[in-house]
């Protein structure tokens, strides 16, 4: 199920000197003669309210709701990460940059509640908690102004990407889910408030915004979850005008993550603002997971026991536990975005693939490269607070203006700052940034015991979300649903460090 809203968000510290400097690059982005860009839309392909306070909902009602609702403690056992939390690697000393349009007004209060939930360290800068020595940061970079999570007015004639509550749960789910997957890392919630303007949207300020998180030493690690169809450009050198950030994250040992997209094999090829609002479904996928400075993270139907928090089980148990009657198993997700660029040709590190993976065409760059839990079916929980101005800017399943409580939630939007959170911990093991992390996921998957030991292969589902446009199907090694696959992230994470001192 997908449900066609727009959300994201962001919120606080103005600084002026960046705030000069980005509103710079956005004006030469933006002059006389430029191509429209598309609007950058977040990657939350399905989402649903299950309570209405602080309490979260139980595993039955989640069942209720047809959802498996993992928590932060099954999540981590899923894809073996207690082993190195166990050996003191949580991503101290780290910083996770998460971007968002707009940013979250509540974002403080609503981390807090959801640690407190599920047991996991406080942040400084969350709500109700005291700073001490050694305790991972969360903070906000505001650029060019924060304005409050607030819902269009009722008569407004906007497109609707003006949506600031909508886009709060997106952050909400950026935020905590990277915190649940690396406790010990900083978070820094990078935020623009512009959704659209004068026909060059969204995507300037916030490349821009990235370039300077890259500039001055931010963060090692920067979570997109984020994107647009490659095809709804102007042109193709109005997306390359776009990656500087990436090329300037490369040299400076910065690893970028984005969501391949909640749209399967399909993407809206949407009409520039001023020229109509129609869309156009076509085989194509999105930007920038497709660019090859960046990490495409896809997505899975990941399903397991409910209530296990310690090991990895996909053993078929009778009768299934809390699969809505299926299997206990991880397969590709129907809507997880992949496919071959129209832009990008065949980068080098992939040249050579497993065996048995589906064939990339020398002339076109596959998407994505990796994947994790993404099906709106085996989704996170994540806690939103919505401030009543806001609650109609978020619609709910059957109509209802959504309200303050716990979601279940999915898309690729989930697995991209859970990755980056892996990588967090990954910068922790080295003392320092990877940088971009491609050449190393297809070097360790060429080995095939590396690769056994390190991943997990995703060999079932396929990603024809629209029937009117061809899916692919998984296969044995790569494939344009689930790319690599999963992480064994015990196993993976230290090879990933291992490539990254010898290269």
């Amino acid at each position: 199920m997908k449900v066609g809203l727009v959300r994201w968000v962001p919120g606080l510290v103005l600084i002026l000197a960046a705030a000069v400097w980005l509103i710079a690059a956005v004006a030469s982005s933006g002059r006389a003669g430029s191509p429209p860009l598309p609007v950058p839309h977040p990657q939350v392909g399905d989402y649903v309210q299950l309570t209405h306070s602080e309490t979260p909902p139980t595993q039955a009602q989640c069942n209720s709701a047809g959802r498996r609702c993992f928590t932060p403690q099954s999540t981590r056992a899923a894809y073996n990460v207690n082993p190195l939390y166990a050996r003191g690697y949580d991503g101290s000393g780290r910083t996770i940059a998460i971007v968002d349009s707009y940013g979250s007004d509540t974002m403080a209060h609503d981390l807090h509640v959801y640690d407190q939930t599920f047991g996991l360290p406080p942040m400084c800068g969350e709500e109700g908690v005291t700073c001490s020595a050694g305790m991972p940061k969360f903070s906000q970079l505001s650029l060019q102004g924060s304005p409050a999570t607030k819902a269009p007015p009722s008569k407004s004639n906007g497109t609707g990407q003006e949506d600031k509550s909508a886009w709060a749960l997106e952050v909400a789910l950026d935020v905590e889910t990277s915190h649940a997957m690396a406790p010990g890392a900083n978070i820094l919630l990078v935020h623009t408030p512009t959704a659209e303007t004068l026909g060059v949207q969204g995507f300037p300020q916030m490349m821009a915004a990235e370039k300077y998180v890259v500039d001055n030493h931010l963060a090692d690690v920067i979570s997109q979850s984020f994107g647009s169809a490659e095809d709804a450009f102007g042109s193709t050198r109005s997306l390359e005008n776009l990656r500087d950030a990436f090329k300037a994250a490369a040299a400076n040992g910065v690893t970028v993550l984005a969501s391949s997209g909640d749209g399967g094999s399909a993407n809206d090829k949407k009409t520039p603002v001023g020229k109509g609002g129609s869309t156009i479904p076509v085989p194509t996928v999105e930007w920038p997971a497709s660019d090859p400075l960046v990490a495409g993270v896809g997505g899975t139907y990941l399903c397991t026991d409910a209530t296990n928090t310690t090991t990895r089980t996909l053993d078929n148990v009778s009768p299934p536990v809390n699969c809505q009657g299926q299997p206990e198993q991880e397969i590709g997700w129907i809507d997880s975005g992949g496919g071959f660029s129209h832009v990008f040709s065949r980068p080098a590190f992939q040249n050579t693939l497993p065996a048995g993976s589906t064939t990339i065409p020398q002339t076109q760059r596959g998407v994505p490269d990796i994947g994790l839990q993404a099906s709106s079916r085996t989704g996170a929980l994540v806690y939103l607070t919505l401030p009543p101005d806001g609650n109609s800017g978020l619609i709910c399943p059957g109509g209802q203006p959504c309200s303050t409580g716990w979601y279940d939630i999915g898309g690729t939007s989930l697995s991209c700052p859970q990755w980056a959170g892996l990588i967090a911990i990954a910068a922790q093991i080295r003392g320092g940034g990877l940088g971009t992390i491609n050449n190393a996921l297809y070097a360790i998957a060429t080995d095939p015991a590396a690769y056994a030991n390190d991943f997990f292969d995703i060999t079932a589902g396929n990603n024809q979300a629209d029937p009117d446009v061809p899916g692919y199907n998984n296969t044995p090694g790569w494939d344009p649903v689930t790319g690599l696959g999963t992480p064994n992230a015990a196993h993976l994470l230290p090879e990933l460090v291992a490539y990254s001192l010898t290269h």
